[in-house]
């Protein structure tokens, strides 16, 4: 069993940064795929980014690319996603996400994450 915590969530305006992070138990993080999804109201579940177990690759959904990079560090159980230049779209509830494959060929897909965190608000004001 997984358990994930996320923190870091905030209110900030508009061109601000915010960093994530994710906290995981278990003594196997280091084979695990990790990944960051946000939902807004109404709105499905989307994908932000993904890393793979050895950090080596990453993914990143294209609203976001060039403005967060995501993270690991596999001795402290951490996965984190630092966002720059933030705009009101990007407010939202990110979600910590985990699938027990080292590396995804669909790292956007929500259903192949077996382990989810609750959750951080992330608000962005114009």
């Amino acid at each position: 069993q997984v358990q994930l915590v996320e923190s870091g969530g905030g209110l900030v305006q508009a061109g601000g940064s915010l960093r994530l992070s994710c906290a995981a138990s278990g003594r196997t993080f280091s084979t695990y795929s990790m990944a960051w999804f946000r939902q807004a109201p109404g709105k499905e579940r989307e994908f932000v980014a993904a890393i793979s177990d050895s950090g080596f690759i990453t993914d990143y959904a294209d609203p976001v690319k060039g403005r967060c990079t995501i993270s690991r560090d596999n001795a402290k159980n951490t996965a984190d996603l630092q966002m720059n230049s933030l705009k009101p779209e990007d407010t939202a509830v990110y979600y910590c996400a985990s699938s027990t494959l080292g590396h995804l060929k669909w790292p956007g897909v929500p259903n192949q994450y077996g382990y989810w965190g609750q959750g951080t608000q992330v608000t962005v004001s114009s």
